[in-house]
């Protein structure tokens, strides 16, 4: 079987993406992405949670990489179109993601994506975030509803965490853009020094 680094967050979704995986049998390492100040601790207390839980499921070491996101959200809020923020905020997790994947060879990325439930998340948007990175990209759950989601989230013992009082991101803009046009956005991109970015994160994770 292949490995993988997966995307965590502290949502409902990465974790039953991340079930399915191990149930496969793949090796995964974690990647979290520390959005403070524009949340607060919950995200990351879940998701220790949800790899605990996971690793006494599946018998199964996950590592955990957490990389610093803030500062990357400051310069893209200070620099770039609010509008398409969520866009570029995940082609930088994408990137930063590829990164470890390079340190752990790993063969592929992974999310918790379910087509069209958020605005990063239709197809025009997907496409374009993904566009940033050159390692294939596994969405286990990208034709289930959220109903089907949760069903198993609940069978899994992950729903509970996942649904914990805590901050969403507050670095999502008012109006985020549902279409987005990869011209416009390395157009975006272009006001940044995008591998100087990436650097300091990638430069900056724990391993946990």
């Amino acid at each position: 079987m292949a490995r993988g680094v997966m995307l965590m967050s502290g949502g409902i979704d990465s974790p039953v993406a991340l079930h399915y995986l191990l149930r496969q049998g793949h090796e995964v390492v974690a990647v979290h992405l520390d959005n403070r100040p524009f949340t607060d601790d919950s995200p990351l207390g879940k998701v220790v949670d949800h790899l605990t839980l996971l690793r006494t499921r599946y018998h199964q070491p996950i590592p955990m990489y957490v990389l610093p996101h803030g500062p990357t959200q400051v310069t893209l809020m200070r620099n770039t179109d609010r509008h398409v923020g969520c866009v570029l905020c995940r082609r930088f997790m994408w990137r930063s993601a590829e990164r470890i994947a390079e340190r752990e060879g790993a063969t592929f990325l992974a999310t918790g994506e379910a087509l069209g439930q958020v605005a990063s998340q239709t197809l025009t948007n997907m496409r374009t975030a993904t566009a940033a990175v050159h390692l294939p990209i596994v969405r286990p759950l990208i034709g289930f509803d959220k109903h089907e989601i949760e069903t198993v989230a609940k069978e899994i013992g992950t729903y509970e965490i996942s649904t914990r009082p805590g901050v969403c991101c507050q670095a999502v803009p008012d109006r985020p853009a549902t279409r987005s046009n990869l011209i416009q956005i390395l157009g975006e991109e272009q006001r940044l020094d995008v591998d100087q970015m990436v650097d300091d994160c990638v430069r900056r994770a724990v391993v946990l």
